[in-house]
């Protein structure tokens, strides 16, 4: 099989995550203790987790517009205690900017380096990282988040999406993330060949998805260029 493209996955794949939104959360109450403080006695980090996910089952679209889903819960939060909109606006601010205070991975910025040099790259993500403020937006030619694009991964069109934009057809892109089921089955099921990014070097049948069964499997971005 001749692969023409990579495509990547971004939390969990070129970064951890949980840090990530663990700062964005808790930098995120220390703005509304000092700026809104009635709402931040009212609502610590978990009483916040606790409504976001009560609220995700009353919009679809809340399933892939991770964006909506936090301005939406503020704007409400913020409405009961009487603050003004703008208020929502710019703590989505406040979590957006520390959200894409991301620790990359070791091998990141060569490994995208040297895959750039040999493949046209892109990404497709569910989340809503913004690769121009973490600075590695120059290493790719599209990328695709799903509270844009309108749905995500595992739908197909999203992963077709990011194929049609790099003028390859799927047959022949690679897509990588750490996700068996929504990566890499996701990828499958698309036609794309599907990577297993396993930094962790967690076996397969001990994993939540043993059924799924990788394309290839990688454990840092210089494996992809070693495999390629």
């Amino acid at each position: 099989m001749i692969i023409k493209a990579v495509l990547l996955d971004l939390d969990d794949t070129l970064w951890p995550v949980a840090p990530v939104i663990r700062h964005a959360e808790s930098t995120l109450q220390l703005w509304m203790q000092e700026h809104v403080p009635v709402v931040a006695a009212n609502y610590t980090v978990e009483r916040l987790r606790e409504k976001r996910n009560a609220l995700v089952a009353s919009d679809t679209r809340f399933q892939y517009d991770l964006w909506a889903l936090r301005h939406t819960l503020l704007s409400q939060i913020f409405a009961e205690h009487g603050e003004n909109q703008d208020q929502a606006d710019r703590a989505m601010q406040v979590f957006a900017h520390a959200r894409n205070q991301v620790q990359l991975y070791e091998d990141v910025q060569p490994g995208l380096q040297a895959l750039a040099q040999r493949l046209p790259l892109g990404t497709v993500s569910n989340g809503f990282a913004n690769l121009e403020a973490i600075g590695l937006a120059p290493h790719f030619k599209v990328s695709i988040a799903a509270y844009r694009f309108g749905c995500a991964k595992p739908d197909p069109r999203i992963f077709h999406a990011a194929c049609e934009a790099l003028h390859v057809d799927p047959e022949h892109v690679l897509y990588i993330g750490d996700d068996l089921l929504l990566d890499v089955q996701g990828a499958q099921q698309a036609g794309l060949l599907g990577g297993w990014m396993n930094r962790s070097g967690l076996k397969l049948e001990d994993s939540a998805s043993p059924h799924v069964q990788p394309d290839a499997e990688f454990r840092h971005l210089h494996d992809v260029t070693q495999w390629l």
